[in-house]
């Protein structure tokens, strides 16, 4: 999550995309920022006669391009393209050139709602990858899952393009449909998913008691008034006799260093390490809890695959100076520091400046943070429900009709088979649950039928009672306070 700063400002971001400057939302993009000032930004360049010849090579061609191509010359396209050029040659998917257009489109990302689908993405080998979808969110709803590869948008191929250019195509107004054509991992075709894109508000921490006086406060993503709506959160369920402390971070791509910082100040016991940064150099610098004694309940943190950035620093600030427990998967993994500048002209340079350490100066990139108790989803956890546009019937055999198949299991009705062949069986439980929504009962999973199974899927995942890591996490808290 990025920090407004015009002006020559600079943003320190630790993100995972959820990136921060290092990934992007698809309503925008994201990263974990702490500000900073003046002319420091690149800490100069140093001057030397090699350096000196390659400047005037540059300005070399750049004259003659100027000067002799026959074509027309526009300058802030050679200028934008020299730097992007410079920027793409580090091979950092994280480091970036966003002209004038694709900054203003960044910048807007800051505002309190988005327009799009409302999912995180970054690069990974090239390719467009999902982080997390929000919670609620279009992305969600319509079955994107972390590690969901988007390869192409209405049918155009987002092979080659840099993050912020992918990100333009797959955002768009509220009410547009993006056409998604995407990989899964573990599976061989390709899935075609319909997106219709809303606006996303920003709400960030939601807060509920459990029974036997549990509380669970869930962080969607580290925003500018997360750790106070936190606090307040969490005072309010203290108040109440709370007894244990559920924190999930599932889904949370990351934001602002400020705002995990504030929450990990209040959480971590005996003025602890929170985490530490270190620059190119080796120099390091610490972030320091203020809580001196313990909480007087125990505190659960709950991660998965799609938990990274600003998550990942609060996941391991409980682990290692909190002696707190993780339950759930393996977090993403995003351990690098970024900083963006504006340009006068309105366009933005985002560079790798830095890492990040935990408390005990571990670096998790590209490794995640496993948890101390593994909790495996069942497999209709990671199917994608029917989409409108796909008519499923009998004697069919596909990847759709294995997903269907997984959520009709999940949901309770007995498809026979998980294998994508559209059984008796199969047609048989989906003519129980057109009976149960009181639709039309063919057997065939026409649209309207498509959009019951997605709704009463979402619903079914969101139920606290059908969350096996929630239940994992709710009893590893329960033998803290035996």
């Amino acid at each position: 999550m990025y920090m407004r700063g015009r002006t020559v400002a600079l943003i320190v971001v630790f993100a995972v995309l959820f990136s921060s400057l290092t990934t992007a939302v698809v309503m925008g993009d994201g990263g974990l920022l702490s500000r900073a000032t003046g002319s420091s930004f690149f800490g100069g360049v140093s001057s030397n006669s090699g350096l000196e010849d390659h400047l005037n090579k540059l300005k070399e061609a750049y004259g003659t391009i100027k000067t002799q191509y026959i074509g027309e010359v526009d300058d802030q396209k050679l200028i934008d393209g020299a730097i992007r050029g410079m920027v793409d040659s580090l091979n950092d998917p994280y480091s970036a050139y966003m002209d004038q257009k694709t900054a203003k489109q960044f910048h807007s990302s800051l505002d309190s709602t988005f327009q799009g689908i409302g999912a995180e993405v970054t690069l990974k080998k090239g390719k467009v990858t999902i982080v997390s979808p929000f919670k609620g969110s279009p992305a969600e709803k319509a079955g994107l899952r972390p590690e969901d590869q988007i390869l192409k948008v209405n049918g155009d191929s987002l092979e080659g393009m840099d993050l912020n250019e992918a990100v333009s195509k797959i955002k768009g107004p509220k009410g547009t449909k993006a056409h998604l054509e995407v990989s899964r991992p573990g599976q061989s075709e390709v899935l075609n998913i319909e997106v219709v894109r809303d606006e996303i508000p920003i709400e960030t921490v939601h807060a509920e008691m459990l029974d036997g006086k549990i509380g669970k406060l869930e962080i969607s993503q580290f925003s500018t008034d997360t750790s106070k709506d936190f606090l307040k959160e969490l005072e309010e369920l203290e108040a109440k006799g709370l007894k244990g402390l559920v924190i999930d971070v599932r889904g949370n791509p990351g934001g602002l260093l400020p705002a995990v910082v504030e929450i990990s100040e209040q959480l971590v016991p005996d003025q602890k390490k929170i985490m530490m940064t270190e620059d190119k150099t080796g120099h390091r610098m610490e972030y320091k809890s203020k809580l001196k004694e313990k909480k007087e309940y125990p505190i659960v943190i709950l991660t998965d695959k799609g938990s990274a950035s600003a998550s990942e620093i609060l996941a391991a600030a409980l682990k290692e100076s909190g002696g707190y427990k993780t339950v759930g998967d393996t977090t993403f993994g995003k351990g690098t520091v970024q900083t963006a500048k504006d340009f006068e002209d309105g366009s933005n340079l985002k560079l790798t400046m830095a890492k990040w350490l935990t408390p005990e100066g571990n670096w998790i990139h590209k490794k995640g943070i496993k948890p101390d108790v593994k909790v495996k989803l069942p497999d209709y956890y990671g199917a994608t429900p029917p989409q409108p546009d796909k008519t499923l019937k009998r004697d069919m055999t596909s990847q759709q009709v294995k997903n269907l198949q997984l959520i009709l299991e999940g949901l309770g009705y007995r498809p026979d088979r998980t294998d994508g062949y559209y059984s008796e069986q199969t047609e048989t439980a989906v003519k129980a649950f057109q009976r149960t929504q009181k639709l039309s009962v063919t057997g065939v999973v026409d649209s309207k039928t498509a959009m019951k199974l997605q709704d009463a899927y979402i619903e079914m995942l969101r139920k606290p009672e059908n969350d096996l890591q929630l239940r994992v996490a709710v009893e590893t808290l329960k033998k803290e306070l035996k």
